[in-house]
């Protein structure tokens, strides 16, 4: 019994300190999309299982009306991408492939997210 109320108070305590990994921090994003102010600048980057992730720029006007940008990774190499508007509006950007030149960069169509 005491072997298990100790385990239980390990994980109590580690909880927060799990929790907090996943937590956003700043990167430095540029976000290119077709039509779309190009951005370049300090975002918050938010960590998924599997290596996916979101991003939301901090201090400027944003991505135009796109609040946050999602890349769901599908497949080794392959992330579905979209972006969340001002309105609430999940639109679905696309398909993207990490970029063999900057491995930090996923690139769709027309658009790409990079960030560092």
């Amino acid at each position: 019994m005491k072997k298990i109320a100790a385990l239980i108070a390990l994980i109590i305590i580690a909880q927060p300190i799990l929790l907090q990994e996943a937590a956003a921090r700043p990167a430095r994003c540029v976000v290119l999309g077709n039509g779309m102010t190009p951005y370049r600048g300090t975002c918050n980057f938010m960590p998924d299982d599997g290596g996916s992730f979101a991003v939301e720029p901090i201090g400027k006007s944003g991505f135009d009306s796109v609040t946050m940008v999602s890349v769901a990774i599908v497949s080794p190499g392959v992330a579905e991408v979209r972006g969340l508007t001002r309105d609430g509006i999940n639109s679905r950007w696309g398909e993207a492939k990490r970029s063999k030149a900057d491995r930090a960069c996923w690139v769709g169509s027309d658009f790409k997210i990079c960030v560092y």
